[in-house]
């Protein structure tokens, strides 16, 4: 990508696309288009094809998502499906017809099977049942895939995609009903500590293990990708690292300061045993991960404690 030209960042609100946006900036990319949901509705395929034809990006990066963590994914799996295949399709159809040069399409860990092979590969990818409390969700990204390779074979349009581990960091969403398993955990164990509550509850048993990528990683992984990758299958982007939830409860109670106990909910549920990406063809590009769980839970917690109010 040439530093002048014009970059679409979809979801720039959000975790992964407000890290992507400061990690272009920096990267001394300033021609950015980004636009609120107020602005710019994404589940309106008028709005977005007319959003196209104004504005001509030259590249689009798909940071959209609507998902959450077993709960939020359990209580609204409707929304989840129909929101994430609606977006996907008017972006991607959007970007054939306004001829753009590249789009990145990005998807969770979620779309492999629960039983593959661990770590897993991309070769992975339709080869087994999906797990059950993410499969809305996982089915709408697994969608958008075949979409891209579709619009690819048949088009000719320079989309790629690719999986990502388990995200988190600066703007991550912390809220009780929607949160992931990692900002779930900070926010309780901070107030926890702030409350000066005798212990904190986490969900299941605490042996699944998870990998989690800081989202300054994947931004830098995705304008990599966007110079050196050029290929129709999946790419995961991974630590190659993960650890136990009952690892991971240990390691925010002691970033947070906590000094009560911790208690494993048994009548809540794990999700899959394990979940971990094998990023070893990102790694053979050049592409590794920069940041430790350690460090990046530290600078998550300081954003989580100073963010805005």
């Amino acid at each position: 990508m040439k530093k002048d030209e014009k970059i679409y960042v979809a979801g720039h609100t959000g975790m992964a696309g407000a890290a992507l946006v400061q990690t272009l900036r920096r990267s001394g990319y300033e021609n950015l288009i980004y636009f609120t949901g107020d602005e710019l509705d994404l589940l309106d395929q008028h709005a977005v094809l007319d959003f196209y034809y104004e504005q001509r990006p030259d590249y689009v990066i798909d940071a959209t998502a609507r998902e959450g963590g077993i709960q939020a994914h359990a209580s609204y799996p409707g929304q989840f499906i129909y929101e994430n295949l609606q977006i996907e399709i008017n972006l991607m159809h959007g970007a054939y017809l306004a001829r753009v040069k590249k789009l990145l399409f990005l998807a969770g860990a979620c779309i492999y099977p629960q039983q593959a092979r661990q770590p897993m590969r991309e070769e992975s990818l339709l080869t087994g049942p999906l797990a059950p409390i993410d499969e809305p969700y996982a089915l709408a990204k697994i969608a958008g895939i075949r979409m891209a390779q579709a619009y690819r074979e048949q088009y000719g349009c320079n989309f790629i995609c690719a999986a990502t581990a388990g995200l988190y960091g600066p703007a991550d969403h912390f809220e009780p009903t929607g949160a992931h398993v990692l900002p779930a955990l900070l926010r309780r164990f901070h107030e926890a500590k702030v409350n000066d509550l005798p212990a904190v509850s986490v969900w299941g048993s605490g042996m699944p293990r998870r990998e989690f990528l800081h989202v300054e990683d994947l931004a830098d992984a995705c304008l990599f990708l966007m110079d050196q990758y050029d290929q129709p299958s999946v790419i995961n982007i991974g630590t190659g690292e993960d650890v136990t939830i009952h690892e991971l409860a240990h390691l925010v109670k002691a970033v947070v300061g906590y000094q009560g106990g911790i208690e494993f909910d048994m009548s809540k549920p794990d999700g899959a045993p394990r979940r971990l990406l094998d990023a070893g063809k990102l790694r053979s590009l050049g592409w590794r991960s920069r940041i430790s769980l350690a460090d990046g839970l530290r600078r998550t917690y300081e954003w989580y404690v100073h963010r805005p109010a």
